[in-house]
C-alpha cells in the first residue's frame, strides 16, 4: 500500500534517553512543532537509572509548564513540590555570613537610574540606609518563610518577584512521561547498544537496541546523560573541561525527613571542600554535598553531609562523579545533545533544568523542515552559538561565587579565590567594582539583580556609582528608601506562611502536612 504524503515527508525525530532531559524534550517538542510534519519517538531503558543531583529550579520552569498547559496544583501535588523564591548562601563571603539571591528585583529605578546607584550614593553620604536585601520583596518573603502568588498589577510592590519550584526530579520525569505519551509520542523500551552512521555523510542513520530492534531516524537527540552515546561516542564531539575554574567533581546526595523549617528557598552552605544543599519538599528534604576530590576524600565528605542534616536520613548518601564543562558543539550533523550529554555545571544556582528547557526551545525554533534532505548547517551553527552563550554565561556566574569568597585558611577556598578566571568574568567584576555596573542580558541567565545579589552579598563593594543618581536630592532618595522598605515590610507581613500555602493549594490527600515532622536540630 502506498504511504500517505505525511508518512513520506514527516521528519523522524528520535530521542535517546528518558529522565528529566528526555521527557522535557519530548513534551516540549510535541507541543511546539507540528505533529503532522514530525514524528517523535523516545527510547529509554528501565535498566538505566536517572541522575538526579538537585531538585530545585528557576522561574523559567513555570513558563515551560504553562506552555504545556499543565495545571500547577496538580503538578505540585504529583511531584511533591513546593515553592521557591530564591537561594540562601551561608558562609560564602565569610563563615557566618548569609545572603539571598532572590527571584526578584532590588528596589526600583528612580529617574531612569537603577536602584543600586541610589542606594550606594545614599550610603556613601551617610544616609541611614538598611542593608541592600531589605529592599527586595523576594528576600523579605524568604526571611519571613512566607509565600503568595505575585500580583499581576505592575504598579504593585507585590509584582516585583517571581517564583520557581522544588520537586522530586524522578517524579517530574514520570509526570511528563504520562503527559507526553498520552499525546501520541511513542516510547520504546530498550537499551541502545550500537549507533549506525552513513559512511559518506557521517550522519546517524539508526540505533540498534539490546533486543536487536533497529530504530531509524532523520534527527537524533542525545539525552543519554553522562554516557553521551551519540554526541560523544558516535559523533566524537570534544569536551571543554572547566575543572580549573570549577574544581568540584563529586556529589553525595541524601534525603532526610521533612522538618518544620519549611523554607520557600533553597539553601547552599559553604563547607571545607565544597558546599551542601538543602531543598524542602512536601514529603522529605533533599540534601547533598558538592565537593572537590582534590581537597577532601569521600569518607570525610560523607561525614560532612550527614552532619549537615537537620533531621534523620532516609537513605545512605549516593555518590555521583562528574566533570564540569560542556561539549564543543551541542549539534553535530544530525545529532543534538540535550541535558547532561551536552554539558554539566554543578547545581549551585539550579541551572540544570533551565539549560534543558533553553535547548528544547531553541531546537523547536530551529527544527529542520520535513523533507529538506540534508541537514542545514546554518541551523546547527545558530543552535551552537546560543548553546555556548547559555553555558558560558552560567559558568561565569558560578565561578563568581567561588572567586568572591573570604574563607581564608581553607585550601579549596584559597585556591578558587586566587585562581586565574575567564577574561569575560574579569571584565564583569572590574566594571562592578569601578561603577556598580552589572550585566543585563536579554538572552540567557542571570542579569542585573542576580549579579548584584552575589557581588554585594559576598562583600564586593563598588568604588563608584552612576553619577546620574545625583539628579535626585539626598532628601528625596532617603524618603524613597524609607517608603520602599515600609511597603515591602507591610505587604510581607500580610502573606501566608509557605507551609500553610502548600497545605491549602496543592498538598495531596494524606500528604506531608499530616505526617509527623522532625524537629530542627
Amino acid at each position: 500500500m502506498e504511504s500517505s504524503p505525511v508518512e513520506r515527508t514527516a521528519l523522524r525525530v528520535v530521542i535517546v534517553g528518558g529522565g528529566t532531559a528526555g521527557w522535557m524534550c519530548a513534551a516540549g517538542l510535541s507541543r511546539l512543532i507540528d505533529p503532522s510534519a514530525y514524528s517523535l519517538t523516545l527510547i529509554e531503558s528501565d535498566e538505566i537509572g536517572a541522575v538526579g543531583v538537585g531538585e530545585a529550579t528557576l522561574p523559567h520552569i513555570k513558563i515551560f509548564n504553562d506552555m504545556l498547559g499543565i495545571r500547577e496544583a496538580e503538578f505540585l501535588s504529583q511531584t511533591k513540590g513546593t515553592f521557591k523564591l530564591g537561594i540562601e548562601f551561608r558562609g560564602w563571603g565569610a563563615p557566618g555570613d548569609s545572603y539571598i539571591h532572590p527571584f526578584g528585583t532590588f528596589g526600583e529605578p528612580w529617574g531612569g537610574v537603577h536602584f543600586q546607584h541610589h542606594w550606594l550614593r545614599a550610603r556613601r553620604a551617610g544616609v541611614p540606609v538598611a542593608p541592600l536585601e531589605a529592599y527586595s520583596y523576594a528576600v523579605a518573603a524568604c526571611r519571613a518563610g512566607a509565600f503568595e502568588f505575585p500580583s499581576e498589577d505592575r504598579k504593585s510592590i507585590r509584582s516585583t518577584y517571581a517564583y520557581a519550584y522544588h520537586f522530586d526530579a524522578s517524579l517530574y520525569a514520570n509526570f511528563l512521561r504520562r503527559w507526553t505519551t498520552a499525546r501520541g509520542v511513542q516510547r520504546i523500551e530498550g537499551q541502545v547498544v550500537e549507533v549506525a552512521r552513513d559512511g559518506e555523510s557521517g550522519l546517524i542513520e539508526a540505533v540498534t537496541l539490546k533486543s536487536g530492534a533497529r530504530v531509524e531516524g532523520d534527527l537524533f537527540i542525545d539525552c543519554s546523560g553522562f554516557r553521551a552515546l551519540l554526541i560523544g561516542d558516535a559523533m566524537k564531539v570534544g569536551w571543554q573541561d572547566w575543572t580549573p575554574w570549577l574544581p568540584c567533581d563529586r556529589a553525595l546526595a541524601v534525603p532526610c525527613e521533612r522538618t518544620v523549617d519549611f523554607t520557600p528557598y533553597t539553601r547552599s552552605t559553604a563547607q571545607e571542600a565544597g558546599w551542601t544543599w538543602r531543598i524542602p519538599l512536601q514529603h522529605r528534604t533533599g540534601n547533598g554535598y558538592v565537593f572537590s576530590s582534590r581537597f577532601t576524600d569521600e569518607e570525610r565528605a560523607r561525614e560532612v553531609v550527614l552532619q549537615a542534616l537537620d533531621a534523620p536520613a532516609l537513605a545512605e548518601p549516593k555518590l555521583l562523579r562528574f566533570s564540569p564543562g560542556r561539549r564543543e558543539l551541542a549539534w553535530s550533523g544530525n545529532c543534538v545533545a540535550v541535558g547532561l550529554a551536552s554539558g554539566f555545571l554543578e547545581p549551585l544556582e539550579s541551572t540544570s533544568i533551565f539549560l534543558i528547557q533553553g535547548a528544547v526551545t531553541d531546537l523547536a525554533n530551529l527544527m529542520p523542515a520535513p523533507g529538506a534532505g540534508r541537514m542545514d548547517p546554518r541551523l546547527a551553527n545558530e543552535f551552537n552559538r546560543l548553546f555556548a552563550i547559555q553555558y558560558d554565561r552560567v559558568r561565569d556566574f558560578l565561578v563568581l561565587h567561588y572567586r568572591a569568597n573570604a574563607r581564608r585558611g581553607q585550601p579549596l577556598w584559597d585556591y578558587v579565590r586566587t585562581m586565574p578566571i575567564p577574561d569575560s568574568l574579569v571584565e564583569k567584576m572590574a566594571l562592578f567594582e569601578a561603577r556598580a555596573w552589572t550585566p543585563d542580558y536579554k538572552y540567557g541567565l542571570f542579569a542585573r539583580d542576580s549579579w548584584l545579589s552575589v557581588l554585594m552579598g559576598q562583600g564586593v563593594t563598588p568604588r563608584g556609582y552612576d553619577r546620574l543618581a545625583e539628579g535626585l536630592s539626598l532628601a528625596e532618595a532617603e524618603a524613597n528608601l524609607e517608603r520602599l522598605k515600609s511597603r515591602i515590610d507591610a505587604s510581607v507581613a500580610a502573606m501566608s506562611s509557605h507551609a500553610s500555602f502548600i497545605a491549602n493549594y496543592c498538598e495531596p490527600a494524606g500528604g506531608a502536612g499530616q505526617q509527623p515532622l522532625a524537629t530542627v536540630r
